[in-house]
């Protein structure tokens, strides 16, 4: 198949087609999901009545998985931004297929993301003083504390990124409205704004869709780099390093964009999408996700060579410990899993290959999360003094919560997609117009 053969119909009648009503196999998936969903609840609610205690957390590992998987989605969330806002500008046509889901992700990922400083937190009903707000008692948060940057950069990113995701959807849901009947036809045109498609509406849709894009660019270089300064700001070894924040934005990106091709080439599959998303498309994740990859490997090289420069005994040590003592294993996954494995990529048959390009995206996926890991155990675990050396292992109740946010995401997005537009009609239109559909 190939992409010149879309029309404007056909574009409509594939991406509304996937809105029929869905089988019994959807609604089993969806109860899997929701039950994951439930245990990761029920373990939370466990912590909160038992104590955080019941979690892995010590001295001296007192940031555990909670922080590491808190980092993971704020990272996963980036390449929706990435590729809507940044490409857009660029007037990059590949990302067009891709955009509507990849912005999807965005909004669920930090939603889960939003959920670890309350886990964290313990005593959740506290949460009243991390927010900037009068009270009674005439307290105010600390904007020195990490709990505060994360509350800040979670908030502003999931606001900016609903508005840009919402916005771009106007004029899908309007073209599914027109299409419906009942009371799904009244539901769509609540959320469809009144749209009608007139030329002043077009003016303001796009300055505005522009104006978001411009504003989400930014957005990806600061927040993930507040996130970096949960840890740079203070003086552990291994994290007291300028190079975080664009150690972590690039990092964030690279994993990211794995993740788009986790979600899109099952999708591309059960909504028989090979025709929007061609293999072409896919084939350009794989090249950025080549490019982010050496970035992530050059930051890897980075920190054990000024470890070494430096000639700071405890930096060296600490790096040291990490390649060769008790988390080495996971040391190397991550280096070989972010690193290595992407370059395979480089290959036109492998990044041309449907299966490849779904197992090398699982590998850099599992590669993030033990980079997190490996970053915020491997230097809290092996801090300044040998005597208060210790090792870290998550517990059930952390893997229920982890387990539970992971179904948390793949749950909202399997409903998304079978509820609203996963492509963007809009602008795959808008690619067919300016001549930009080529073949696989």
């Amino acid at each position: 198949m190939t992409q010149t053969a879309l029309t404007y119909q056909s574009i409509d009648d594939t991406v509304i087609d996937t809105l029929a009503p869905p089988d019994r196999n959807y609604w089993v998936v969806v109860a899997l999901l929701f039950c994951g969903v439930l245990m990761g609840a029920v373990c939370w609610l466990y912590q909160i009545f038992t104590g955080i205690g019941v979690g892995g957390q010590n001295n001296p590992v007192h940031w555990g998985t909670y922080l590491i998987n808190f980092v993971f989605w704020v990272g996963i969330a980036h390449s929706g931004t990435l590729i809507s806002a940044i490409l857009h500008l660029f007037r990059a046509g590949w990302r067009n297929p891709i955009a509507r889901a990849a912005e999807t992700m965005t909004v669920f990922a930090v939603c889960t993301a939003g959920l670890y400083p309350f886990i964290h937190l313990g005593r959740v009903w506290m949460v009243y003083y991390m927010l900037p707000i009068p009270n009674q008692r005439t307290l105010w948060p600390n904007f020195q504390s990490p709990l505060m940057f994360d509350v800040v950069a979670i908030s502003t990113y999931l606001t900016v990124s609903s508005l840009f995701w919402y916005t771009g959807m106007l004029p899908d849901l309007a073209a599914i409205r027109d299409r419906a009947t009942g009371l799904r036809r009244k539901v769509f045109a609540i959320i469809s704004l009144g749209w009608t498609g007139e030329y002043e509406q077009w003016r303001h849709y796009t300055r505005g869709y522009l104006f978001f894009a411009a504003l989400a660019t930014p957005l990806v270089i600061s927040v993930h780099s507040v996130v970096s300064w949960d840890f740079a700001l203070g003086v552990v070894p291994g994290w007291h390093t300028t190079i975080f924040a664009p150690y972590f934005v690039a990092g964030a990106i690279h994993s990211g964009l794995a993740m788009v091709l986790t979600l899109m080439i099952p999708l591309r599959k059960i909504f028989h999408y090979e025709k929007i998303i061609t293999v072409r498309v896919l084939e350009s994740v794989a090249k950025t996700i080549v490019f982010t990859g050496l970035i992530v490997g050059f930051a890897y090289g980075t920190e054990v060579f000024i470890a070494w420069y430096s000639h700071n005994i405890v930096e060296m040590e600490t790096f040291r410990w990490r390649m060769f003592g008790d988390y080495a294993v996971e040391y190397w996954i991550m280096v070989v899993c972010n690193t290595v494995i992407p370059l395979l990529f480089l290959i036109k048959p492998i990044r041309t290959h449907i299966k490849w390009l779904f197992v090398i995206s699982i590998f850099v996926n599992i590669g993030m999360w033990y980079e997190r890991f490996v970053i915020i155990i491997g230097s809290v675990a092996h801090d300044f003094l040998p005597y208060a050396w210790g090792l870290y292992r998550p517990t059930l109740v952390e893997f229920g919560i982890m387990i539970g946010s992971f179904c948390l995401f793949f749950f909202l997005f399997v409903l998304f997609v079978k509820h609203l537009p996963s492509v963007s009609m809009t602008e795959m239109k808008e690619t067919l117009h300016e001549g930009g559909a080529h073949a696989d």
